[in-house]
């Protein structure tokens, strides 16, 4: 019997003074929150600080957990958190075809990947949180 394989990933809604969002623009999936895959022996709030930080440039902190995604069928399990920018410039890399900082109606709009405006506008909503959404 081989032991189950299970996807763990953490992404980050990361919101500015003027209250935008950051997305990120995929290659595959367009418009997004920054985040991925966890790696072993680290953190899950670590894994989003730095998938941030590889995928747009920023620097974050961490303000909140807010809750988890998880996609049962096909054992992942997304864990999401708030967070401000604190430093860096705003970058592209081989994950993101294009950065910025949105109005957040504005972002809702641009995303069309599946539940991720769905997650977007969890995080945003305390009243919500913690969550736990299985699909």
């Amino acid at each position: 019997m081989t032991p189950p394989k299970h996807i763990v990933s953490a992404a980050t809604i990361v919101l500015n003074d003027q209250n935008e969002i950051l997305l990120i623009k995929g290659p595959r999936r367009g418009w997004e929150m920054p985040g991925g895959q966890v790696e072993e022996g680290e953190s899950l709030k670590d894994a989003a600080i730095r998938e941030t930080k590889e995928e747009s440039g920023i620097d974050i902190e961490i303000t909140r957990f807010c809750g988890v995604f998880q996609n049962v069928s096909g054992s992942i399990c997304n864990t999401l958190f708030l967070a401000t920018p604190v430093g860096g410039e705003l970058t592209t890399s081989s994950e993101s075809l294009e950065v910025g900082y949105f109005p957040l109606e504005t972002a809702l709009e641009m995303v069309t990947w599946k539940n991720f405006r769905q997650r977007i506008e969890y995080c945003i909503n305390e009243k919500l949180q913690p969550f736990y959404v299985a699909f």
